[in-house]
Protein backbone atom coordinates (compact mmCIF):
# COMPACT_ATOMS: atom_id res chain seq x y z
CA UNK A 1 0.00 0.00 0.00
CA UNK A 2 1.37 3.75 -0.93
CA UNK A 3 2.05 6.18 1.36
CA UNK A 4 -1.25 8.46 -0.57
CA UNK A 5 -3.49 5.29 -0.10
CA UNK A 6 -2.41 5.26 3.46
CA UNK A 7 -2.93 8.90 4.39
CA UNK A 8 -6.74 8.43 2.69
CA UNK A 9 -7.30 4.77 5.06
CA UNK A 10 -6.05 7.53 7.96
CA UNK A 11 -8.38 10.27 6.82
CA UNK A 12 -11.58 7.78 6.45
CA UNK A 13 -11.15 6.95 9.84
CA UNK A 14 -10.29 10.55 11.70
CA UNK A 15 -13.24 11.64 10.21
CA UNK A 16 -15.36 8.69 11.50
CA UNK A 17 -14.00 9.07 14.80
CA UNK A 18 -14.22 12.82 14.84
CA UNK A 19 -17.87 12.88 13.93
CA UNK A 20 -18.47 9.99 16.41
CA UNK A 21 -17.26 11.73 19.45
CA UNK A 22 -19.37 15.31 18.09
CA UNK A 23 -22.52 13.57 17.26
CA UNK A 24 -25.03 14.03 20.17
CA UNK A 25 -26.61 10.66 21.88
CA UNK A 26 -30.22 11.31 21.14
CA UNK A 27 -32.04 10.81 24.61
CA UNK A 28 -35.30 10.36 22.86
CA UNK A 29 -37.06 9.29 19.71
CA UNK A 30 -37.99 13.01 18.97
CA UNK A 31 -34.51 13.52 19.21
CA UNK A 32 -33.68 10.82 16.83
CA UNK A 33 -36.92 11.29 14.03
CA UNK A 34 -37.13 15.27 14.33
CA UNK A 35 -33.74 16.47 15.43
CA UNK A 36 -34.45 18.34 18.85
CA UNK A 37 -31.90 18.87 21.23
CA UNK A 38 -33.13 20.05 24.55
CA UNK A 39 -36.92 20.31 22.79
CA UNK A 40 -35.18 23.14 20.67
CA UNK A 41 -35.81 23.39 17.12
CA UNK A 42 -33.09 23.90 14.96
CA UNK A 43 -31.93 27.03 14.31
CA UNK A 44 -31.41 29.12 11.06
CA UNK A 45 -27.30 28.28 10.70
CA UNK A 46 -27.52 24.28 11.71
CA UNK A 47 -30.57 23.71 9.41
CA UNK A 48 -28.95 26.10 6.13
CA UNK A 49 -25.91 24.05 6.55
CA UNK A 50 -27.63 20.99 6.91
CA UNK A 51 -29.69 21.57 3.66
CA UNK A 52 -26.48 22.54 1.60
CA UNK A 53 -23.86 19.81 2.52
CA UNK A 54 -26.65 17.27 2.66
CA UNK A 55 -27.18 17.91 -1.75
CA UNK A 56 -23.41 18.50 -2.10
CA UNK A 57 -23.28 14.80 -1.98
CA UNK A 58 -19.91 13.18 -3.54
CA UNK A 59 -21.62 11.90 -6.22
CA UNK A 60 -22.87 15.62 -7.15
CA UNK A 61 -19.63 17.55 -7.14
CA UNK A 62 -17.81 14.58 -9.03
CA UNK A 63 -20.69 15.33 -11.41
CA UNK A 64 -20.36 19.13 -11.47
CA UNK A 65 -16.22 18.65 -11.93
CA UNK A 66 -16.99 16.04 -15.07
CA UNK A 67 -19.48 18.14 -16.58
CA UNK A 68 -17.16 21.21 -16.13
CA UNK A 69 -14.50 19.13 -17.84
CA UNK A 70 -17.19 18.47 -20.56
CA UNK A 71 -18.65 21.62 -21.06
CA UNK A 72 -16.77 24.36 -19.31
CA UNK A 73 -19.06 27.44 -16.85
CA UNK A 74 -21.76 25.54 -18.84
CA UNK A 75 -21.95 22.64 -17.53
CA UNK A 76 -21.26 24.01 -14.24
CA UNK A 77 -24.00 26.28 -14.41
CA UNK A 78 -26.33 23.67 -15.80
CA UNK A 79 -25.95 21.31 -12.57
CA UNK A 80 -26.09 23.85 -10.35
CA UNK A 81 -29.90 25.21 -11.92
CA UNK A 82 -30.86 22.12 -9.79
CA UNK A 83 -30.46 24.12 -6.90
CA UNK A 84 -33.40 25.92 -8.13
CA UNK A 85 -35.13 23.27 -6.19
CA UNK A 86 -34.56 24.63 -2.81
CA UNK A 87 -36.27 27.53 -3.68
CA UNK A 88 -39.29 25.40 -5.48
CA UNK A 89 -39.28 23.16 -2.05
CA UNK A 90 -38.89 25.98 0.34
CA UNK A 91 -42.11 28.04 -1.02
CA UNK A 92 -44.53 24.76 -1.46
CA UNK A 93 -43.64 23.27 2.21
CA UNK A 94 -44.19 26.89 3.49
CA UNK A 95 -47.30 26.66 1.72
CA UNK A 96 -48.38 23.46 2.87
CA UNK A 97 -47.36 24.52 6.16
CA UNK A 98 -48.81 27.99 6.79
CA UNK A 99 -52.40 27.58 4.61
CA UNK A 100 -52.64 24.49 4.75
CA UNK A 101 -51.93 23.21 7.83
CA UNK A 102 -49.99 20.12 6.98
CA UNK A 103 -47.15 18.64 9.83
CA UNK A 104 -45.24 16.70 6.99
CA UNK A 105 -45.05 15.80 3.40
CA UNK A 106 -46.75 11.70 4.28
CA UNK A 107 -49.64 13.85 6.06
CA UNK A 108 -50.85 16.27 2.98
CA UNK A 109 -50.48 12.54 0.45
CA UNK A 110 -52.61 10.77 2.87
CA UNK A 111 -55.25 13.22 4.05
CA UNK A 112 -55.63 14.61 -0.23
CA UNK A 113 -55.11 11.40 -2.16
CA UNK A 114 -55.26 8.33 0.49
CA UNK A 115 -53.70 5.28 1.64
CA UNK A 116 -52.57 4.36 -1.64
CA UNK A 117 -51.03 7.50 -2.85
CA UNK A 118 -49.33 7.53 -0.08
CA UNK A 119 -47.60 4.09 -0.13
CA UNK A 120 -46.65 4.52 -3.81
CA UNK A 121 -45.42 7.98 -2.84
CA UNK A 122 -43.26 6.21 -0.11
CA UNK A 123 -42.09 3.85 -2.88
CA UNK A 124 -40.58 6.22 -4.82
CA UNK A 125 -38.89 8.01 -2.04
CA UNK A 126 -37.31 4.65 -0.61
CA UNK A 127 -35.63 4.39 -4.11
CA UNK A 128 -34.59 7.46 -3.74
CA UNK A 129 -32.81 7.13 -0.37
CA UNK A 130 -31.67 3.55 -1.96
CA UNK A 131 -29.75 5.61 -4.51
CA UNK A 132 -28.07 7.97 -2.16
CA UNK A 133 -25.83 5.26 -0.80
CA UNK A 134 -24.12 3.09 -3.73
CA UNK A 135 -24.11 6.32 -6.06
CA UNK A 136 -22.29 8.32 -3.50
CA UNK A 137 -19.81 5.57 -1.74
CA UNK A 138 -18.89 4.20 -5.13
CA UNK A 139 -16.88 7.61 -5.32
CA UNK A 140 -15.37 7.28 -2.27
CA UNK A 141 -13.59 3.66 -3.55
CA UNK A 142 -12.75 5.66 -7.06
CA UNK A 143 -10.40 6.95 -4.77
CA UNK A 144 -8.84 3.73 -3.44
CA UNK A 145 -8.88 1.79 -6.44
CA UNK A 146 -10.11 0.92 -9.93
CA UNK A 147 -14.18 0.05 -9.73
CA UNK A 148 -14.23 -3.74 -8.62
CA UNK A 149 -10.73 -4.06 -7.34
CA UNK A 150 -10.66 -5.28 -3.77
CA UNK A 151 -9.29 -2.11 -2.29
CA UNK A 152 -12.39 -0.55 -3.97
CA UNK A 153 -14.92 -2.47 -2.35
CA UNK A 154 -13.31 -2.66 1.04
CA UNK A 155 -13.03 1.21 1.13
CA UNK A 156 -16.84 1.19 0.57
CA UNK A 157 -17.44 -1.15 3.15
CA UNK A 158 -14.94 0.52 5.71
CA UNK A 159 -16.36 4.11 4.97
CA UNK A 160 -20.20 2.81 4.88
CA UNK A 161 -19.62 1.44 8.14
CA UNK A 162 -17.87 3.87 10.20
CA UNK A 163 -20.50 6.40 8.95
CA UNK A 164 -23.49 4.01 9.86
CA UNK A 165 -21.63 3.95 13.24
CA UNK A 166 -22.17 7.93 13.69
CA UNK A 167 -25.89 7.97 12.44
CA UNK A 168 -26.60 5.52 14.56
CA UNK A 169 -25.90 7.20 17.52
CA UNK A 170 -28.12 10.35 17.39
CA UNK A 171 -30.24 9.87 14.39
CA UNK A 172 -31.35 12.89 12.74
CA UNK A 173 -29.54 15.19 16.22
CA UNK A 174 -26.37 13.27 15.00
CA UNK A 175 -27.03 14.45 10.94
CA UNK A 176 -27.74 18.27 11.75
CA UNK A 177 -24.51 18.72 13.87
CA UNK A 178 -22.62 16.99 11.94
CA UNK A 179 -23.47 18.23 8.97
CA UNK A 180 -22.58 21.67 10.59
CA UNK A 181 -18.76 20.83 11.28
CA UNK A 182 -18.98 19.18 7.81
CA UNK A 183 -20.08 22.13 5.68
CA UNK A 184 -17.47 24.40 7.14
CA UNK A 185 -14.81 21.53 6.12
CA UNK A 186 -16.13 21.49 2.65
CA UNK A 187 -15.82 25.45 2.51
CA UNK A 188 -12.44 25.94 3.46
CA UNK A 189 -11.42 22.58 1.55
CA UNK A 190 -13.24 23.94 -1.17
CA UNK A 191 -11.14 27.44 -0.76
CA UNK A 192 -7.96 25.98 -0.61
CA UNK A 193 -8.38 23.87 -3.73
CA UNK A 194 -9.41 26.90 -5.41
CA UNK A 195 -6.31 28.72 -4.65
CA UNK A 196 -4.51 26.45 -6.33
CA UNK A 197 -6.16 25.65 -9.67
CA UNK A 198 -6.66 29.50 -10.42
CA UNK A 199 -3.03 30.84 -10.07
CA UNK A 200 -2.05 27.81 -12.08
CA UNK A 201 -4.19 29.01 -14.60
CA UNK A 202 -3.51 31.19 -17.69
CA UNK A 203 -6.00 34.54 -17.48
CA UNK A 204 -6.86 33.45 -13.70
CA UNK A 205 -10.61 33.69 -13.02
CA UNK A 206 -11.80 35.29 -16.31
CA UNK A 207 -10.64 32.03 -18.01
CA UNK A 208 -12.94 30.05 -15.91
CA UNK A 209 -15.45 31.99 -16.46
CA UNK A 210 -15.83 32.79 -19.61
CA UNK A 211 -15.04 28.58 -20.64
CA UNK A 212 -17.44 26.76 -22.70
CA UNK A 213 -20.37 27.51 -25.59
CA UNK A 214 -23.71 28.04 -25.07
CA UNK A 215 -25.06 25.54 -27.22
CA UNK A 216 -27.68 22.69 -27.06
CA UNK A 217 -25.01 20.06 -27.47
CA UNK A 218 -22.55 22.23 -24.99
CA UNK A 219 -24.62 21.81 -21.70
CA UNK A 220 -27.68 23.65 -22.49
CA UNK A 221 -29.95 20.43 -22.76
CA UNK A 222 -28.80 19.51 -19.08
CA UNK A 223 -29.79 23.07 -18.25
CA UNK A 224 -33.14 23.42 -19.19
CA UNK A 225 -33.51 19.23 -17.98
CA UNK A 226 -32.38 20.93 -14.52
CA UNK A 227 -34.96 23.61 -14.19
CA UNK A 228 -37.62 21.43 -15.20
CA UNK A 229 -36.97 18.63 -13.24
CA UNK A 230 -36.27 21.66 -10.08
CA UNK A 231 -40.28 21.54 -9.83
CA UNK A 232 -40.39 18.08 -9.13
CA UNK A 233 -37.09 16.35 -8.50
CA UNK A 234 -37.30 17.88 -4.31
CA UNK A 235 -40.16 16.47 -3.71
CA UNK A 236 -38.68 12.87 -3.72
CA UNK A 237 -36.17 13.74 -1.34
CA UNK A 238 -36.83 13.37 1.65
CA UNK A 239 -33.35 14.32 3.05
CA UNK A 240 -34.88 17.61 1.87
CA UNK A 241 -38.47 17.78 2.80
CA UNK A 242 -37.58 15.98 6.29
CA UNK A 243 -35.99 19.21 6.91
CA UNK A 244 -38.58 21.50 5.73
CA UNK A 245 -40.87 20.40 9.04
CA UNK A 246 -38.22 20.87 11.65
CA UNK A 247 -37.76 24.83 12.22
CA UNK A 248 -40.90 27.34 12.15
CA UNK A 249 -42.18 28.63 8.57
CA UNK A 250 -40.39 31.76 8.68
CA UNK A 251 -37.03 30.50 9.49
CA UNK A 252 -37.25 27.28 7.16
CA UNK A 253 -38.25 29.41 4.31
CA UNK A 254 -35.40 31.67 4.68
CA UNK A 255 -33.25 28.50 5.07
CA UNK A 256 -34.55 26.82 2.18
CA UNK A 257 -33.80 29.92 -0.13
CA UNK A 258 -30.37 30.61 1.17
CA UNK A 259 -28.90 26.56 0.76
CA UNK A 260 -30.57 27.30 -2.55
CA UNK A 261 -28.14 29.93 -3.55
CA UNK A 262 -25.18 28.66 -1.36
CA UNK A 263 -25.02 25.57 -2.94
CA UNK A 264 -25.64 26.44 -6.30
CA UNK A 265 -22.18 28.68 -5.62
CA UNK A 266 -20.91 25.74 -4.43
CA UNK A 267 -21.14 23.82 -7.47
CA UNK A 268 -20.41 26.16 -10.39
CA UNK A 269 -16.97 26.51 -7.68
CA UNK A 270 -16.24 23.00 -8.11
CA UNK A 271 -17.21 22.23 -10.96
CA UNK A 272 -13.67 24.56 -11.98
CA UNK A 273 -11.62 21.96 -10.82
CA UNK A 274 -13.02 19.98 -13.93
CA UNK A 275 -12.55 23.29 -16.74
CA UNK A 276 -9.10 23.59 -14.85
CA UNK A 277 -8.35 19.37 -16.16
CA UNK A 278 -10.45 20.87 -19.29
CA UNK A 279 -7.41 23.40 -19.98
CA UNK A 280 -4.52 20.81 -19.49
CA UNK A 281 -6.20 18.34 -21.33
CA UNK A 282 -6.92 15.60 -19.02
CA UNK A 283 -9.73 12.94 -19.38
CA UNK A 284 -11.84 10.64 -17.09
CA UNK A 285 -12.96 11.29 -13.80
CA UNK A 286 -12.48 15.13 -13.33
CA UNK A 287 -11.39 15.11 -9.64
CA UNK A 288 -9.35 12.26 -9.40
CA UNK A 289 -7.40 13.08 -12.30
CA UNK A 290 -6.58 16.86 -11.57
CA UNK A 291 -5.23 15.24 -8.51
CA UNK A 292 -3.66 12.84 -10.11
CA UNK A 293 -1.73 16.03 -11.95
CA UNK A 294 -1.06 18.39 -8.78
CA UNK A 295 0.44 15.86 -6.67
CA UNK A 296 -0.02 14.01 -3.23
CA UNK A 297 -1.74 17.53 -1.43
CA UNK A 298 -4.24 17.80 -3.99
CA UNK A 299 -5.37 14.16 -4.12
CA UNK A 300 -5.51 14.42 -0.07
CA UNK A 301 -7.90 17.44 -0.42
CA UNK A 302 -9.94 15.89 -2.71
CA UNK A 303 -10.59 12.96 -1.11
CA UNK A 304 -11.25 14.62 2.27
CA UNK A 305 -13.88 16.88 0.69
CA UNK A 306 -15.64 13.28 -0.87
CA UNK A 307 -15.42 11.82 2.44
CA UNK A 308 -17.10 14.76 4.14
CA UNK A 309 -19.93 15.32 1.48
CA UNK A 310 -20.16 11.52 1.44
CA UNK A 311 -20.72 10.86 4.58
CA UNK A 312 -23.56 13.91 5.17
CA UNK A 313 -25.50 12.28 2.47
CA UNK A 314 -25.08 9.10 3.99
CA UNK A 315 -25.71 10.23 7.64
CA UNK A 316 -28.77 12.12 5.86
CA UNK A 317 -29.88 9.40 4.04
CA UNK A 318 -29.93 7.34 7.23
CA UNK A 319 -31.90 9.20 9.27
CA UNK A 320 -34.94 9.64 6.84
CA UNK A 321 -35.12 6.35 6.05
CA UNK A 322 -35.40 5.64 9.47
CA UNK A 323 -38.03 8.59 10.21
CA UNK A 324 -39.99 7.17 6.78
CA UNK A 325 -40.34 3.43 8.23
CA UNK A 326 -40.82 4.03 11.68
CA UNK A 327 -43.02 7.46 11.83
CA UNK A 328 -44.52 8.16 8.56
CA UNK A 329 -44.92 4.13 7.53
CA UNK A 330 -45.72 3.42 11.18
CA UNK A 331 -43.75 -0.25 10.45
CA UNK A 332 -43.64 0.05 14.62
CA UNK A 333 -46.70 0.51 16.89
CA UNK A 334 -44.33 2.32 19.58
CA UNK A 335 -41.53 4.18 18.01
CA UNK A 336 -38.66 3.66 19.88
CA UNK A 337 -34.68 4.59 18.84
CA UNK A 338 -33.66 1.40 18.50
CA UNK A 339 -36.38 0.49 15.64
CA UNK A 340 -34.46 3.67 14.01
CA UNK A 341 -30.99 1.96 14.32
CA UNK A 342 -32.46 -1.24 13.17
CA UNK A 343 -33.96 0.18 9.67
CA UNK A 344 -30.90 2.02 9.38
CA UNK A 345 -28.64 -0.92 9.16
CA UNK A 346 -31.04 -3.07 6.96
CA UNK A 347 -31.10 0.29 4.73
CA UNK A 348 -27.39 0.31 4.53
CA UNK A 349 -26.91 -3.50 3.46
CA UNK A 350 -29.57 -3.09 0.96
CA UNK A 351 -28.06 0.34 -0.23
CA UNK A 352 -24.86 -1.21 -0.64
CA UNK A 353 -25.32 -4.43 -2.81
CA UNK A 354 -25.33 -2.52 -6.00
CA UNK A 355 -21.73 -1.49 -6.10
CA UNK A 356 -21.18 -5.00 -7.15
CA UNK A 357 -23.13 -3.98 -10.41
CA UNK A 358 -21.08 -1.33 -11.38
CA UNK A 359 -23.55 0.82 -11.73
CA UNK A 360 -23.07 5.00 -13.43
CA UNK A 361 -23.38 7.54 -10.62
CA UNK A 362 -25.22 10.12 -12.96
CA UNK A 363 -28.13 7.97 -13.78
CA UNK A 364 -28.73 7.88 -10.60
CA UNK A 365 -30.25 11.81 -10.68
CA UNK A 366 -31.37 11.86 -14.23
CA UNK A 367 -32.90 8.77 -14.90
CA UNK A 368 -34.68 8.67 -11.33
CA UNK A 369 -35.17 12.88 -11.59
CA UNK A 370 -37.48 11.67 -14.52
CA UNK A 371 -39.52 8.99 -13.07
CA UNK A 372 -40.98 11.74 -10.52
CA UNK A 373 -41.92 14.24 -12.97
CA UNK A 374 -45.54 13.24 -12.14
CA UNK A 375 -45.06 15.17 -8.70
CA UNK A 376 -45.07 18.59 -10.28
CA UNK A 377 -48.91 18.81 -10.37
CA UNK A 378 -49.71 17.34 -7.22
CA UNK A 379 -47.00 20.02 -4.76
CA UNK A 380 -47.01 22.69 -7.38
CA UNK A 381 -50.99 22.97 -7.85
CA UNK A 382 -51.40 21.51 -3.64
CA UNK A 383 -54.32 24.11 -3.22
CA UNK A 384 -56.64 22.38 -6.01
CA UNK A 385 -59.07 20.01 -4.36
CA UNK A 386 -57.66 17.07 -7.25
CA UNK A 387 -59.70 13.74 -7.16
CA UNK A 388 -57.31 10.72 -5.76
CA UNK A 389 -57.43 9.67 -10.03
CA UNK A 390 -55.19 12.60 -10.71
CA UNK A 391 -52.18 11.82 -8.30
CA UNK A 392 -52.06 8.13 -9.82
CA UNK A 393 -52.88 9.62 -13.53
CA UNK A 394 -49.42 12.59 -12.90
CA UNK A 395 -47.51 9.48 -11.29
CA UNK A 396 -48.28 6.82 -13.48
CA UNK A 397 -47.15 8.80 -16.75
CA UNK A 398 -43.78 10.21 -15.12
CA UNK A 399 -43.00 6.82 -14.37
CA UNK A 400 -43.96 6.10 -18.09
CA UNK A 401 -41.18 8.45 -19.17
CA UNK A 402 -38.93 7.23 -17.04
CA UNK A 403 -39.13 3.66 -18.56
CA UNK A 404 -38.83 5.60 -22.04
CA UNK A 405 -35.67 7.28 -21.17
CA UNK A 406 -34.06 4.43 -19.07
CA UNK A 407 -34.48 1.84 -22.28
CA UNK A 408 -33.57 4.65 -24.74
CA UNK A 409 -36.80 4.18 -27.15
CA UNK A 410 -38.15 7.33 -27.91
CA UNK A 411 -37.78 8.26 -31.70
CA UNK A 412 -35.24 10.34 -32.33
CA UNK A 413 -36.93 11.88 -35.55
CA UNK A 414 -38.81 14.02 -32.42
CA UNK A 415 -36.17 15.33 -30.47
CA UNK A 416 -36.78 19.06 -29.41
CA UNK A 417 -33.20 20.07 -29.73
CA UNK A 418 -29.99 18.08 -30.74
CA UNK A 419 -26.67 16.77 -29.05
CA UNK A 420 -25.76 15.06 -25.74
CA UNK A 421 -28.90 14.95 -23.58
CA UNK A 422 -31.35 16.02 -26.31
CA UNK A 423 -33.35 12.62 -25.63
CA UNK A 424 -33.11 13.62 -21.80
CA UNK A 425 -34.24 17.25 -22.32
CA UNK A 426 -36.87 15.94 -24.70
CA UNK A 427 -38.28 13.23 -22.30
CA UNK A 428 -38.43 15.87 -19.60
CA UNK A 429 -40.65 18.05 -21.90
CA UNK A 430 -43.30 16.01 -23.35
CA UNK A 431 -43.25 13.91 -19.83
CA UNK A 432 -43.98 17.31 -17.31
CA UNK A 433 -46.49 18.13 -20.55
CA UNK A 434 -47.74 14.94 -20.40
CA UNK A 435 -47.96 14.76 -16.22
CA UNK A 436 -49.90 18.27 -16.25
CA UNK A 437 -52.35 17.16 -18.80
CA UNK A 438 -52.93 13.63 -16.58
CA UNK A 439 -53.14 15.73 -13.53
CA UNK A 440 -55.59 18.19 -14.71
CA UNK A 441 -57.59 16.01 -17.00
CA UNK A 442 -59.84 14.23 -13.58
CA UNK A 443 -59.72 17.58 -12.41
CA UNK A 444 -62.01 18.77 -15.27
CA UNK A 445 -64.43 15.48 -14.83
CA UNK A 446 -65.16 16.20 -11.55
CA UNK A 447 -65.92 19.65 -12.40
CA UNK A 448 -68.39 18.91 -15.12
CA UNK A 449 -70.14 16.33 -12.30
CA UNK A 450 -68.18 12.88 -13.43
CA UNK A 451 -66.43 10.76 -10.74
CA UNK A 452 -67.31 12.58 -7.72
CA UNK A 453 -66.38 9.29 -5.70
CA UNK A 454 -63.02 8.69 -7.72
Amino acid sequence: MDKVLTYQWILVGLSSVLMFFIAPKAASAVDFFKGQRKNKAPHFWILTSSLVISWLFAKSITNAANLGMSFGMVGGIAYAAYYLSFVVAGLTLYSLRVKGGFTSIHHFLSSTYGKGALLIFSILIAFRLFNEIWSNTMVIGSYFGEQGSPMYMASILVFTGLTLLYSMKGGMSSSLVTDLIQMVFFGILLTVILSIIIPKTPGGITSFVTSGEWKWSMGVNLLLVAIIQSFSYPFHDPVMTDRGFLSSPKVTLRSFIWAGIIGGICIVLFSWVGIYGMKQGLTGEAPVEVAKLLGVGMMLLVNFIMITSAASTLDSTFSSFAKLAVIDLKWFKNPTVSHGRLIMAVLTILGTLPIFFNPEILSATTISGTMVLGLAPIFICWKLKAPPLSFYMAVGIGLFFGFILLFDVFPSDYYVTSGKYAALLTVNVWGTIACFIGFFIPVIFQKLGYGKNS
